[in-house]
């Protein structure tokens, strides 16, 4: 055990503050409708989830009906309903995902904000709607469709580049497979095998998250991570299930060119 923790002083010893630093991160560069990683409506799961305590009883949470009222979080029939009518036949078949498959990848679904000029007549309250977030890969676009959940059509489409929205759970998987895959990747592998005896070989041994990697907020951005920005570029941040974290921010993953850069 001794020469496990010698090994990994300045890596898995300093967990802590990597768990720190990585949520500050992500709220800092959170977008309006984009959610954190895998941001598809936490309030809504939890909400499923939590038992409601009544007079000292502890009770199941209510069952969801199919549409939500208001600003209530979208129901999971509101959301399939939203994530469906999405993707249509031109957009499946041009755009790519992660891992190079027909149809965007898909970031996050969330209830749409409604404006007072929204109303309808007399005051009528606006339908819902939801704002749907894919990544192209194919042209390293940002698509943001809302949708009108009560008829399922698409009322808006944005596509926009040079923007980068927080990464979604596929997303980071796919980028901590290729970190176990690149030669860059020997010391998170190492450090693995010193904390819990076993190989590393892939991603569904850890626990992860991350951020967008942005790189104006360091020094010096080396020739193979020029592109970042434009290009789709994560900081993966690992850690053993139900054990120490392991520092890779150093390490970055451009997903459009599925290749790792190390920082400094």
């Amino acid at each position: 055990m001794g020469e496990i923790v010698r090994r990994n002083l300045g890596k898995v010893v300093a967990g802590a503050a990597v768990a720190l630093a990585t949520a500050a991160v992500l709220v800092g560069v959170a977008l309006p409708g984009a959610g954190e990683s895998g941001g598809r409506q936490a309030n809504a799961a939890d909400a499923k989830q939590n038992a409601i305590a009544k007079d000292g009883v502890v009770e199941a949470a209510p069952e969801e009906g199919e549409k939500g009222i208001g600003s209530d979080p979208l129901t999971d029939a509101e959301t399939e309903r939203a994530e469906k009518a999405s993707v249509t036949g031109a957009l499946r078949s041009s755009a790519r995902d992660v891992e190079g498959d027909r149809g965007p990848q898909l970031l996050s679904t969330n209830l749409s904000e409604q404006e007072p000029s929204d109303a309808g007549a007399a005051g009528a309250a606006a339908p819902r709607s939801a704002e749907v977030v894919y990544y192209d890969y194919k042209k390293d676009a940002v698509i943001t469709k809302t949708v009108n959940v009560e008829n399922g059509k698409v009322v808006n489409t944005t596509t926009t580049q040079n923007v980068q929205p927080p990464p979604s759970q596929e997303e980071l998987a796919e980028g901590a497979q290729l970190l176990i895959a690149d030669p860059l990747g020997k010391g998170l592998k190492q450090d693995f095998k010193h904390a819990t005896g076993k190989t590393l070989t892939g991603p569904g041994q850890l626990q992860l998250s991350g951020m967008v990697f942005r790189k104006e907020t360091v020094e010096r951005v080396p020739s193979g991570l020029a592109e970042c920005g434009k290009h789709r570029c994560l900081q993966v941040v690992t850690k053993v299930k139900s054990g120490p974290w392991i520092d890779t921010r150093s390490l970055v993953v451009d997903l459009s060119t599925r290749s790792v850069g190390r920082l400094g």
